[in-house]
């Protein structure tokens, strides 16, 4: 995205997630091997759901979105934290820094709306399932999936040209291992009371109605129990972003905010290709098919 710079500061020093010099190196390789397991993983599921034709459906259609969302949304935010944690000054340039902003919302937005979307793809196989194929065929998913994106455009496009209204100090030491709204916000200049609404307002929509939709839906079918990986995989996600971003900024102390903010962008991308593999028969079958098939040849 362009974005019109119209401050002081041309970049960043990021903090990071510690400043306890003799953590930074054990840090570093644990979250160089939380991001290798994250990216083998998801990759692993997206190769599974290629492969095997059985999984040519519409919830494995959705599923395959996800996990590659989940590792865009991974690779936009790890690398660089990782940089933290090695770098003696973690620099970011003013225009790096909207762009990962600009990314970051857009997959964690589009990552929002695409669990709802698969909550209601399990309601049709609970509640509807004679007529299961007509609800959700590639005619409904296509502009589902279509529809989710231009959310996540839309709410990143907002997001960030808040953050590029504003004029920043020239104190530009921020405490956070990634570019993000609050913590910016500390540091500008300019009145910030339009991005913390837009902010409240915006990411009140994104978990609120996900979150509505999604427990109406299994409340409905009844489907908790049937479900429940998907559950799981919501309430981490929806939950930890609540945390961070619905709550006024005096009462979240940065330091929790980082641990919030850790949880649902590293945390979140490594739990869901488990979630969805140990607790799908489906995933099981099509990986002992997948494995079989390479031992015979």
């Amino acid at each position: 995205p362009q974005v019109v710079k119209n401050s002081s500061v041309t970049e960043f020093i990021l903090e990071g997630l510690t400043n306890h010099q003799e953590l930074q190196i054990p840090l570093f390789f644990l979250f160089l091997g939380f991001y290798v397991v994250t990216v083998v993983g998801i990759l692993s599921l997206i190769t599974l759901t290629g492969l095997n034709s059985h999984l040519h459906n519409p919830t494995y259609f959705f599923l395959y979105n996800l996990s590659f969302i989940d590792f865009c949304y991974s690779t936009v935010i790890t690398p660089k934290m990782l940089m933290s944690f090695v770098s003696t000054k973690n620099i970011i340039s003013y225009a790096g820094c909207m762009t990962q902003l600009f990314f970051f919302t857009f997959f964690a937005v589009s990552e929002s709306f695409i669990l709802s979307a698969m909550a209601y793809d399990c309601y049709v196989t609970i509640c509807n399932p004679l007529v299961y194929t007509a609800t959700m065929s590639p005619q409904v998913c296509l502009p589902i999936l279509l529809g989710l994106y231009v959310m996540g455009f839309a709410r990143a496009m907002a997001h960030t040209a808040c953050m590029g209204r504003l004029t920043f100090c020239a104190n530009n030491l921020v405490d956070h291992f990634r570019c993000d709204i609050l913590p910016h916000l500390e540091r500008s200049c300019t009145s910030t009371y339009v991005n913390e609404l837009v902010v409240f307002v915006v990411v009140g929509i994104d978990i609120g109605v996900p979150t509505a939709t999604i427990f109406i839906s299994y409340g409905r079918s009844k489907a908790f129990s049937t479900c429940s990986s998907h559950i799981i995989a919501v309430s981490l996600f929806f939950g930890s972003g609540a945390f961070m971003y619905l709550k006024p900024s005096s009462l979240l102390p940065m330091n929790l905010g980082k641990v919030s903010s850790l949880f649902y962008t590293i945390v979140v991308p490594i739990l869901n290709p488990l979630i969805y593999s140990l607790r799908n028969k489906d995933i099981k079958i099509a990986m002992k098919k997948t494995l079989s098939k390479k031992s015979f040849s």
